[in-house]
């Protein structure tokens, strides 16, 4: 086994066995060393978000100082959902390693089918609607007018 999907396996044992939530691990790794390693608190932070691979980001994001993670290499147990890959996108991270399939974290009775229908415009059930559309779009001038803003 991968050293770095190792630690991300005990992880995951850790998390589960702990019933602190599902059975995934992930490790964030820079310059070949350790950044951040995390499981799914799911169940004992009652936070849909907090799986392993954002508990991951969040932790490397402090150690770190920075809300990019370019350079950084995730190893995580399973095929991140698309809420993950939505994280990873926005790390920054461009490498990403996993171990099982969606196919298997839905056997396991984690099935993302859901959301990868809804990507794709099949079975989307969530009411998404524009209101009040130009005060708010008025924000992104107002945050290009700003002196001091942070460029991401």
């Amino acid at each position: 086994m991968n050293k770095w999907m190792k630690i991300a396996y005990n992880e995951a044992t850790k998390g589960m066995l702990a019933n602190e939530g599902g059975p995934f691990g992930a490790v964030i790794i820079k310059n070949d060393k350790i950044i951040s390693q995390a499981h799914n608190e799911v169940l004992r932070s009652n936070d849909p978000t907090a799986h392993a691979e954002i508990n991951a980001i969040r932790e490397a994001s402090k150690k770190l100082d920075s809300f990019d993670l370019s350079g950084c290499i995730l190893y995580t147990t399973c095929k991140p959902c698309p809420m993950c890959l939505g994280a990873i996108f926005w790390a920054r991270i461009n490498t990403v390693y996993y171990g099982a399939t969606e196919e298997e974290a839905a056997k396991g009775g984690f099935d993302d089918k859901r959301f990868y229908e809804m990507l794709q415009g099949q079975n989307n059930d969530l009411v998404l609607k524009q209101i009040d559309h130009k005060i708010n779009a008025k924000l992104f001038e107002t945050w290009l007018q700003k002196k001091d803003r942070i460029i991401y």
